[in-house]
């Protein structure tokens, strides 16, 4: 009886483990930046307690959290690296590698070799993405790689100039990656079990933008800003219902991820400010109609977040200037002092704004106020970042140009 029930017991807290942190991918399970399990501390604390660090390679890709285990995307050498971690005691639990051979163009030196893809989890499989463009299924239990996907073949070059940055995207029983270059690409969904081809979609190259997955208007899509322009292609045949010509243009990179807010599409690229485009569904055909357009706030690298009724992100204008802004008409509400940095990694949670620094300084803002102002300022790694932060239940992992941390509230 008593053995019945302590094994009745282990396996409900398994899952109820799982729902408390549960990081599949880029800026979490709906790619918003949004973080349900995060209670806020109160107060915060004046500094955070380092429970361990480790050298896992470089690379910008974020850590993936899933049932008490951290899955790590980095390089080391000429090898790009998948580390499985204990995520309490940050254990290796396994570690499997690669040959990736690629040299980042300059002046990328002081990012490194990558990857810059962030890996995806789904159904006891992570799907990481190489800095050249080749997609591995890995079992999360073991790290037995269990297929491998490019189109070297198909394509003259295999990556965009700055390599890989786009990030896998889960859809049920499908991953989704745009494989090319600059130059052309395509738009592919494959078999999260096989790695076939389910539908392949278009000629555009590649961009390092992410790409969101969303309902409009009732259709289950995929919203992508590729290297010529911001689609729409709905989800379960690979057919394009719409686009907005947007392009690369020049040293203009399209790489922020699309936000979606009230039925509009949020999209801001290097020196061309922030848009709202919002798809119309009349009569059968698609339409895009922009509702405004922010010169003075402009995206470059940074990705934007929702919370609430604001658009929080980081304008690379003045050398990097935090804003708030409001999302149905693109007025702004503030910015902060200029100078702020290169790059920011934005997560929401209840009542503020978290928001890595690539100086590795983690800021929490409260969210709603009519100025920029930072209740707490943590430093959290030992040399920059320019990865997504992870937030644990009463913690966070943060990852620098070749480290993992993992932090708690104290």
């Amino acid at each position: 009886m008593f053995l019945l029930i302590g094994l009745i017991a282990l396996g409900l807290s398994i899952p109820l483990a799982a729902k408390e942190v549960f990081w599949p991918g880029w800026l979490g399970p709906d790619r918003d930046g949004r973080v349900d399990y995060f209670k806020p501390p109160a107060p915060w604390p004046d500094k955070l307690k380092k429970d361990w660090s480790l050298n896992v390679g470089e690379g910008s890709s974020a850590p993936v959290v899933v049932d008490g285990r951290v899955y790590q995307h980095a390089r080391q050498g000429g090898e790009e690296v998948v580390w499985c971690l204990d995520l309490e005691s940050g254990d290796i639990l396994w570690r499997k590698s690669y040959r990736v051979n690629y040299r980042i163009s300059s002046p990328g030196e002081r990012h490194g070799d990558g990857p810059l893809s962030n890996a995806a989890y789904a159904d006891g499989r992570l799907f990481t993405l190489s800095v050249t463009g080749i997609l591995s299924a890995w079992g999360t239990e073991s790290g037995e790689l269990l297929w491998r996907r490019d189109y070297a073949n198909q394509f003259r070059k295999t990556q965009p100039a700055w390599g890989h940055s786009t990030s896998p995207l889960v859809d049920g029983n499908r991953v989704v990656v745009h494989f090319g270059s600059d130059d052309a690409g395509i738009l592919v969904a494959l078999d999260v079990k096989t790695g076939e081809e389910v539908w392949t979609e278009g000629e555009d190259g590649v961009c390092h933008a992410s790409p969101i997955l969303i309902e409009l208007q009732g259709v289950r899509q995929i919203v992508e800003w590729n290297d010529e322009s911001v689609v729409g292609v709905e989800s379960d045949t690979g057919r394009r219902l719409w686009d907005y010509y947007l392009p690369h243009s020049g040293s203009n990179q399209n790489s922020p991820t699309p936000v979606h807010y009230e039925g509009r599409i949020l999209i801001g690229g290097e020196n061309r400010g922030i848009r709202s485009l919002e798809p119309i569904l009349e009569n059968g055909t698609w339409r895009v109609e922009e509702n405004w357009h922010q010169r003075d706030v402009s995206l470059n690298m940074a990705s934007a977040v929702i919370s609430g009724d604001s658009l929080y992100g980081l304008s690379h204008l003045k050398r990097g200037q935090f804003f708030r802004l409001n999302p149905m008409t693109g007025d702004i509400i503030w910015e902060g002092p200029p100078r702020m940095g290169e790059y920011g990694t934005f997560l929401t949670i209840p009542g503020h704004i978290v928001a890595l620094k690539d100086n590795a300084t983690l800021e929490i803002i409260p969210a709603g106020e009519d100025a920029y102002r930072a209740i707490a300022s943590y430093g959290v790694a030992d040399s920059a970042t320019w990865t997504g932060p992870v937030l644990l239940k009463d913690g966070v992992l943060v990852k620098d140009r070749t480290k993992l941390f993992k932090w708690s509230f104290e």
